[in-house]
């Protein structure tokens, strides 16, 4: 029995309290933090495609607008011109520019009146003198260069005028025959690579001709 009761205590002759018990250790399983990383990546990328839509109809808003911009000078710089030569006629069936509107450098600059815009394209868009819009100076020369705008900005939009006759009693019909009512439409169109247009601006007016008063 005294054995037993030396056996039970240690060699500074306190009692023994036996082996400690193993500690537990908190912490993720594998299992868990793969969880979730993947919660995290799939967060992540729905950001990320939430910033790029933004990011894509800002750029598109953009583009819009300078389009405007670009139809409605179009069509302002076309209004600025007379509907007939003087002494032409004006219900002519052939509408587009004469051999002496195209000598220029491929703008608009010679172009004298309404009809010579029928069938314009230019791709990319030019200026009045055939310069890249955004790099010329209204005169016929170059900007400095740290004002002129990048030279592939506009080297997929194209700008494109029909003139065409329509009807007196309903501007919004092509006629098939010449009368006194001719319809202008100015687009402004973004050609992908793949070939596809996208619309992003567009004009439309209708002029009359009004003979001149007899003396």
């Amino acid at each position: 029995m005294n054995v037993m009761r030396k056996d039970q205590r240690n060699q500074r002759g306190q009692p023994s309290l036996g082996k400690p018990a193993a500690r537990r250790i908190s912490g993720f399983s594998l299992i868990e933090a793969l969880i979730a990383l993947t919660i995290t990546s799939m967060a992540g990328a729905i950001l990320l495609l939430g910033v790029q839509s933004s990011l894509d109809t800002t750029i598109e808003a953009v583009e819009r607008t300078i389009a405007e911009g670009v139809a409605q000078q179009t069509m302002d710089e076309i209004l600025t011109k007379r509907y007939t030569a003087p002494g032409g006629n004006p219900l002519g069936t052939t509408l587009g520019p004469t051999v002496s509107e195209l000598l220029g450098s491929g703008g608009t600059a010679l172009f004298g009146e309404v009809e010579a815009y029928a069938g314009y394209v230019a791709q990319p868009i030019k200026g009045t003198w055939g310069e890249t819009l955004g790099t010329g100076d209204d005169n016929g020369n170059l900007r400095l260069e740290n004002f002129r705008v990048r030279s592939d900005y506009f080297q997929n939009w194209r700008v494109r005028v029909e003139v065409y006759y329509v009807s007196p009693t309903d501007n919004s019909q092509k006629s098939t025959t010449a009368t006194n009512f001719r319809a202008i439409e100015v687009n402004v169109e973004l050609v992908r690579a793949n070939g596809a247009i996208f619309p992003l601006a567009s004009r439309k007016r209708v002029v009359t001709y009004v003979p001149p008063p007899t003396t």
